[in-house]
């Protein structure tokens, strides 16, 4: 079980508590319910701390100075939101991609046509070999950070998100991990 199963468990039995108390007339036996429940939901919350902080928690970019600050998202990964040619690209950060990888998707939407790109590139990725394209991203902002001329490539396969590599990565001074914090300083 998950998390959120043991917390909708958790609520349920809460729930039945209470239903099972409304029905007793006895009042010792219906104080026993609720300091049951009270028990139970006091455990539940203890256990799930971590989970439930993290939700309420928010897991915003900050930018400050040269610094830019992202926090670890629910999937155990850094994500980042850049424009690329004034078009809002969302990125999964990957210090294992040499380069940006776009979509195909995010390469229409920053207004590059994927099917009249030349894939004259190779990639090897865990889900095996494919065919990429070589572009240039005229503009990219991340914050108040405005780039010109980045390398990139078009992935010719499928992907989920498009790649924050270290084409762009690079120009940082240093990148840094904290626990559950990536860390840029330029």
């Amino acid at each position: 079980m998950d998390a959120g199963q043991i917390i909708a468990l958790g609520f349920l039995i809460l729930l039945g508590f209470s239903l099972l108390g409304s029905i007793l007339h006895n009042g010792a036996l219906r104080n026993a319910l609720i300091w049951g429940l009270i028990f139970i939901g006091m455990f539940g919350v203890a256990n799930n701390w971590d989970d439930i902080s993290r939700d309420f928690t928010q897991q915003q970019t900050t930018f400050t100075d040269a610094t830019i600050e992202v926090p670890k998202g629910r999937d155990n990964h850094f994500r980042m939101t850049l424009r690329i040619n004034n078009v809002p690209v969302d990125f999964l950060v990957d210090t294992g991609a040499s380069q940006v990888v776009l979509t195909q998707d995010d390469a229409a939407r920053i207004g590059l046509d994927p099917d009249r790109l030349a894939y004259i590139g190779t990639a090897f990725t865990a889900n095996g070999e494919v065919a990429t394209a070589p572009v240039r991203l005229d503009k990219v902002q991340l914050g108040d950070i405005t780039d010109t001329r980045i390398r990139a490539s078009v992935n010719s396969g499928q992907m989920e998100s498009s790649l924050l590599g270290m084409s762009y990565l690079s120009r940082f001074e240093s990148i840094e991990i904290r626990q559950d914090l990536l860390i840029l300083n330029r």
